[in-house]
């Protein structure tokens, strides 16, 4: 039986894990974690925000995931949207979804990102 997501791995290029900090850490607030050793050498690197983890992992024909994302729960959306546009990240504002604001980004790398808040019913 599934009982939780353990992490969600996305690619990444060589040599891009210093713009990979900048940006999960500095721009999203998500902390880097330290990945065991014997990972650590293929490089990359792994952040957590609560209990959601991503781990960028270094692909040598790296191309960016344009459709295939994950998606990122956060509350005050349209204050971390701003944020991100502070930093320069565009914003893709998309209200398909019932019941929630979202929106998508991408990551320097290019890899695509959703953020979405439930709206609370008044």
């Amino acid at each position: 039986m599934i009982t939780a997501v353990d992490h969600v791995q996305l690619a990444a290029p060589p040599g891009s894990e210093d713009r990979l900090r900048a940006y999960y850490a500095g721009v999203l607030g998500m902390v880097e974690i330290p990945k065991p050793p014997v990972l650590a050498a293929r490089g990359g690197c792994w952040f957590q925000a609560g209990a959601v983890q991503l781990h960028l992992g270094v692909e040598r024909d790296f191309r960016p995931a344009k459709k295939a994302h994950p998606g990122l729960r956060v509350t005050g959306i349209e204050r971390y949207a701003a944020r991100l546009q502070a930093h320069g990240a565009q914003v893709e504002w998309d209200e398909n979804l019932p019941g929630h604001r979202r929106f998508y980004s991408e990551d320097p790398v290019g890899n695509r990102l959703e953020f979405l808040e439930p709206v609370t019913a008044v």
